[in-house]
């Protein structure tokens, strides 16, 4: 048994077991990363209060802003060429580091010496600095787990992510204690994302000899000519993900910020779902685009089938129980957020597929067509933010954001079907069938006043029993899996 789960967990197999397997590292990764950050941003977001808490997310997102040139999509385009071309990989890695520095060493000028200009918040400009780090030794960090997804062992990404988290958590807490600003947060936050940098720099080493004599002056133009459309779509994409922060600064106070920030997060945290099976999937899409269209529509059907088998009720139920949650996990000081946090919960229907149709897209060589999806997203999110904000305040970033990745994903959807016309709806439902009995019973619970804690296990087991009992395939599927 011991040297058959070791097998699953260490191995690469067939395409479904490595999928699995880089699956489930990438959310064991994730996932502990995220409750241990999650507990660091409970005990923050409470010492601080919504003022303080809302300048340290302010602070974080326009920064980042400003590093969307550090990037060029040279992270996916590596992934793609080494998983295509291994014998070019060495090459691939070398020329993608020495642009990757370059730029990221602009985007500090930029927040350190022009952020400050653009913020109307004054206490975040002391943070920028230190902001700055953190983005520095993130975006270098993750420009590693590149390389990794490359060769399809997450197992090191998820080793290398947990550590990294673990360290911000301690250090997070100690700081606080010790001092209660957001400063305190933000070295807390930059130490722990150096130190991870440094386990990824040890984990690849390997990998990171020779970078200097391997350094191709013939693959610069290759990668440039696939990356100039990631700019567009970098910039396209911070706008999109970025707006409403902004906005928000501009109209309203940092305590709204806080209210904001933390209706986003739990959302946050549910979108890690499609994107790390997104992540685990893309080296097969990458592999099977225009050689088995066939194959790839169902990894593609498939995929989008099970996220909205989990998606779907996220919804539903946390539309009935959002109040309890946001209260529970925020406290009281919080109500303000439990509305936007609700609406917020809508852009699941279209962010769980939309991490796959932007992979699928890309898979196929077809980013520039991904760039319109982005255009629309982002150009809707600042009209509409404009017209919500002053008049419904916090809200209205919501409806803003729920209408802008309407639009998007919607977009995205009409041209990935044209590219490879795969159909989602004959494979939900008997999903449809089980949200709604789930969430009948969810509300019953609710207006009993059974706490959340028993609420929300009770509602899964009867979801997934409805789908049991209805013989779901997905279900099959999963348990298949694990038969390698």
């Amino acid at each position: 048994m011991i040297k058959k789960i070791k097998s699953f967990l260490f191995e690469n197999k067939s395409t479904r077991q490595t999928v699995a397997k880089n699956t489930f590292w990438l959310f064991f990764g994730e996932i502990s990363s995220r409750v241990l950050r999650g507990a660091i941003v409970i005990y923050a977001a409470r010492v601080l209060g919504a003022d303080g808490w809302g300048v340290f997310s302010y602070a974080i997102t326009f920064a980042a802003l400003f590093t969307i040139f550090s990037d060029l999509g040279l992270g996916a385009i590596l992934t793609r060429e080494s998983a295509k071309n291994p014998e070019l990989r060495p090459q691939y890695l070398s020329t993608s580091l020495f642009i990757k520095l370059s730029l990221v060493g602009i985007s500090v000028v930029l927040i350190i010496f022009a952020a400050p200009l653009f913020t109307k918040i004054p206490s975040a400009k002391t943070l920028l600095p230190i902001v700055a780090l953190i983005l520095v030794f993130d975006g270098l960090r993750e420009f590693g787990f590149s390389l990794n997804r490359a060769m399809e062992k997450m197992e090191s990404e998820a080793f290398t992510k947990t550590v990294t988290n673990l360290l911000i958590t301690a250090l997070g807490f100690l700081f606080l204690m010790t001092s209660k600003t957001a400063e305190s947060l933000a070295w807390s936050y930059t130490i722990g994302s150096a130190v991870g940098f440094l386990i990824m720099i040890w984990t690849l080493r390997k990998y990171f000899t020779n970078l200097v004599s391997n350094f191709s002056k013939k693959l610069l133009w290759p990668i440039f000519s696939a990356a100039w459309p990631f700019t567009l779509m970098g910039i396209l994409g911070a706008i999109m993900l970025n707006t409403d922060t902004i906005m928000l600064g501009w109209y309203k106070t940092a305590e709204e910020l806080g209210f904001y920030s933390a209706a986003q997060r739990p959302i946050q945290l549910i979108y890690i779902l499609p994107s790390l099976i997104g992540t685990a999937v893309f080296p097969s899409f990458a592999r099977l685009a225009k050689r088995d269209n066939e194959k790839f529509r169902q990894i593609l059907e498939k995929s989008i089938g099970m996220v909205l088998m989990v998606g779907l009720p996220i919804i539903l139920g946390g539309l009935i129980v959002g109040k309890d949650l946001m209260l529970l996990v925020f406290g009281n000081e919080y109500l303000p957020a439990v509305t936007t946090f609700k609406i917020l919960l809508i852009t699941i229907l279209f962010v769980f597929p939309g991490a796959f149709l932007g992979n699928a897209i890309f898979a196929y060589d077809a980013q520039k067509k991904f760039i319109g999806f982005l255009a629309i997203g982002a150009l809707g999110n600042i009209l509409f933010n404009y017209l919500l904000i002053p008049r419904f305040g916090i809200e209205g970033s919501a409806i803003a954001t729920v209408a802008a990745q309407l639009l998007a994903n919607g977009f995205g959807w009409y041209n990935m079907k044209k590219i490879n016309n795969f159909c989602i709806m004959p494979h939900l439902k008997k999903t449809f069938a089980a949200t709604i009995l789930m969430s009948i019973f969810t509300y019953i619970f609710y207006m009993l006043k059974i706490s959340v804690f028993i609420n929300l296990p009770l509602s899964v087991i009867i979801y997934f029993a409805v789908l049991y009992l209805l013989k779901e395939p997905f279900l099959a599927e999963v348990k298949s899996i694990f038969r390698y």
